[in-house]
């Protein structure tokens, strides 16, 4: 696995350190996929994360919004119980963190048939969104300082 030292950069950067924090990130993907996910994109604005957490409770799944992150944990109590011959559906327990964007929020999330989805949603604030600027004529404005 290749890796990269960003430590130059932050030497000479103010500001871009989650940038480069998602970097890092996105270089440790690889390590751990369970459960497996998909994400998808509803429309311009809406998003969804689905995972396949078959053997799990709603009950057993904790799902956490910070600012620009999602966490979705999952704890499976041990049932010591069982006597299993064969087990391929793994229920141990795990943590996945989503980063988000900026204005993404988690607006909900349901549970059915084994599949765990979260929707997200864009919204960006009125005071961040473009705005168009009128333009004055001069002679407009001189009359009104002469009215004065």
């Amino acid at each position: 696995m290749r890796t990269y030292d960003f430590s130059p950069l932050w030497r000479s950067t103010i500001g871009f350190d989650r940038l480069f924090d998602l970097a890092e990130t996105a270089q440790r993907a690889g390590e751990d996929n369970y459960p497996p996910d998909n994400i998808e994109r509803l429309s311009e604005d809406r998003y969804q994360i689905s995972l396949a957490v078959a053997g799990f409770a709603p009950s057993d799944i904790a799902i956490t919004a910070e600012q620009n992150v999602v966490t979705i944990e999952g704890n499976k109590p041990d049932n010591a119980e069982r006597n299993f011959i064969h087990r391929g559906i793994t229920t141990r327990n795990f943590k996945r963190k989503f980063n988000l964007a900026d204005y993404v929020q988690v607006k909900s999330a349901s549970f059915e048939n084994g599949l765990l989805k979260v929707d997200l949603v864009r919204e960006i604030p009125e005071a961040m969104k473009p705005r168009r600027i009128a333009i004055q004529k001069l002679e407009t404005k001189a009359a009104a300082y002469q009215a004065v």
